[in-house]
This record gives structure tokens, C-alpha cells and sequence, in this order.
């Protein structure tokens, strides 16, 4: 690909901290999609379901999806996606808290991913 073919594409990185305040209403919407989703194979629902179940992490990974934020954005396709879920030690009355996102981002751009990981192209 020529430079001003690669131009077109733009790498977007989120990185969120969620409190899970209500870890039984995440794990029921979280299996709610997991029922709901028609592709999905016997054996794959059930261990799907029992990972909600026991890990936030994962229930948030199986809700959250790029498609879906960006799907009301005019002029731009989703070309691939990339994201995962995490439990981490965090502290919000911490003061100065910063993120070391070099750390990760090596990884994230090579589409690694965590628990609760999943990945579109």
C-alpha cells in the first residue's frame, strides 16, 4: 500500500476504568445477549454463560462492542476491532493516578488481548 492508501486508516485507543456497582444485573444482561445470540454454538453458550457468571470482566466484554460506538459515526467503516475486559487494582481517591498506556499499547497494536477478549475483522 502506497502512504496515501495506509492515510486512510486511523488506530483509536479507549482505555476505561468501570466500577461495577451492580456485578448480578451486568452478569444477567451479559447472558441475556449470550441467549440471544444465534450463531453462537451449544457448547460455546454454555461456557460463555458460566464465564459471566463468575467474572464481571468477561459479562462487560460480551456487551461491549466497537461496532456499536462507532456505528453513528458518519464517513468511517470499522476495519478491524480489537478489545478486552480486565479486573485491575484501581483507586480513585488515589491522587495523581496516571496510566502508563506505552506499556500496553505495543501489545494492543499487535491485537492481543485478556480476559474477556474478542476481535472482529
Amino acid at each position: 500500500m502506497t502512504t496515501s492508501e495506509t492515510s486512510r486508516y486511523v488506530r483509536l485507543h479507549v482505555e476505561l476504568v468501570l466500577e461495577v456497582a451492580e456485578p448480578e444485573a451486568l452478569a444477567s444482561a451479559a447472558t441475556e445477549r449470550i441467549e440471544a445470540d444465534e450463531y453462537m454454538h451449544d457448547d460455546e453458550r454454555t461456557h460463555a454463560r458460566s464465564a459471566v457468571l463468575e467474572d464481571s470482566a468477561e459479562a462487560l466484554a460480551y456487551l461491549v462492542d466497537p461496532f456499536d460506538l462507532l456505528s453513528d459515526v458518519p464517513g468511517v467503516d470499522l476495519a478491524q476491532a480489537s478489545w478486552s475486559c480486565e479486573q485491575v487494582d484501581y483507586d480513585p481517591d488515589a491522587e495523581g493516578e496516571e496510566w502508563d498506556l506505552d506499556d500496553e499499547g505495543d501489545e494492543e497494536a499487535e491485537g492481543a488481548e485478556g480476559a474477556g477478549g474478542h476481535e472482529h475483522a
